[in-house]
Order: structure tokens, then C-alpha cells, then sequence
């Protein structure tokens, strides 16, 4: 399987925006956006005319990157979208917030996407009482995501059963002392507060 394997700063410095890749470092000083918010390489700084097509390319590589996933799953992830009643936009978005990885993300127990996903590949959860270790399980409303039993007293989530829920989205709820959430809604795109401009996605695949 393909794997990313550079630097994750590069990402945000070559999509010219924050894609919070990194957990706690993207809101310290030492965030290398932050440093240098220029396109990586040695023509990082030449201000260059984007095309249409450049600006369509670079917000579906934006959404790629945010998400952690591969051009061929997020091409199924369009289409599925394109499918379904609704925005296709609004409804892909919709799609890849209810990812496991990013809900777990999103219930606050890792600090970033590529954080959650490694907890769940490690099968620390389950989802309706089952162990799942799969990243892109779509979860449903009604689905009830939790800790395994055998892993609470592990310090990671020992950690988190202290922590106060911050800016949940109100598509879950998540209890940090017995580390049980529940999807209690689906996701819409104003619970959505990624900066993507989904149009210009949909208008790129739809050429």
C-alpha cells in the first residue's frame, strides 16, 4: 500500500494552508507553516499565475491530505457522493467525516487524524461491541464506538478519562470517563469546519 513517508509540514506549506496534520505542533510557534509559509523547494516563493484547473487540482489534494486518504479512495468516495441524494460536494464531505478514524478524531482521543488512525489499526476500539480495526469503516447513526475494555488502563486513555470534551461536534457525544461515544447524527457541511471549497472538487472529476 502507498504511504506518505516525508515530511507532513511539506503538505501544508505546498497546499498554502494549515491541514493540521501534525496534532498539538500545529498550534505551537514551532509549526513550520507558521516558519515559512511558502510552496516547498527552491521556486517556493515565485508568485505564479494558477489556472482554473490548478486551482480545482489543489483543493482536491487539500481534501486528500486533510483526510489521510489515497487518490483511488477518494475517487470511490466522489462517486458514491455523486450517487446519493443531495450536493455531491456536501455529500462526499459528508462521507469522509464518518470515517472511523476521523470520528475517533473528532471525539478528541487523537490529537491528529494519522494519530487516530494508528490507534484504530491497533485495535484498541470497538464499534457496537465488536473489535474493529479497520481506518475506513463508515459508522451510521446509532453506532456506538468505545475503548476496549483491555486497553482503559493503558496511560494514553488513563490520560484522556481527565481531559474536558471541547468543540464536539454535534454529531457525537463521547463520555472521557467511560471512553463510550455514540454517532448521533450524520454529519452536514455546517458541522464540517474544514476550509474546502468542495465545488471546485466536484467541477475537477466532473470533466
Amino acid at each position: 500500500m502507498a504511504k506518505y513517508t516525508d515530511s507532513k509540514c511539506r503538505l501544508c506549506r505546498r497546499e498554502g494552508a494549515k491541514l493540521f496534520l501534525k496534532g498539538d505542533r500545529c498550534y505551537k510557534a514551532s509549526c513550520a507553516f507558521e516558519k515559512r509559509p511558502v510552496a516547498p523547494g527552491q521556486h517556493g516563493m515565485d508568485r505564479k499565475k494558477i489556472s482554473e484547473y490548478g486551482l480545482q487540482l489543489r483543493e482536491k489534494q487539500k481534501c486528500k491530505r486533510i483526510y489521510g486518504v489515497l487518490e483511488g479512495q477518494f475517487r470511490k468516495y466522489y462517486e458514491k457522493a455523486d450517487r446519493m441524494k443531495g450536493i455531491t460536494g456536501e455529500n462526499m464531505l459528508s462521507l469522509l467525516e464518518r470515517r472511523l478514524d476521523n470520528v475517533i478524531y473528532r471525539m478528541g482521543i487523537g490529537s491528529s487524524r494519522a494519530e487516530a488512525r494508528q490507534l484504530v489499526t491497533h485495535a484498541h476500539f470497538t464499534v457496537n461491541g465488536k473489535p474493529c480495526n479497520i481506518a475506513s469503516l463508515m459508522v451510521k447513526v446509532g453506532d456506538e464506538i468505545a475503548v476496549k475494555e483491555t486497553k482503559k488502563d493503558n496511560k494514553y486513555f488513563a490520560e484522556i478519562k481527565t481531559m474536558k470534551v471541547g468543540n464536539m461536534p454535534k454529531w457525537l457525544e463521547f463520555d472521557p470517563e467511560t471512553l463510550k461515544g455514540k454517532v448521533i447524527a450524520l454529519p452536514t457541511r455546517e458541522d464540517i469546519d474544514s476550509q474546502i471549497k468542495e465545488n471546485l472538487i466536484v467541477e475537477l472529476y466532473s470533466k
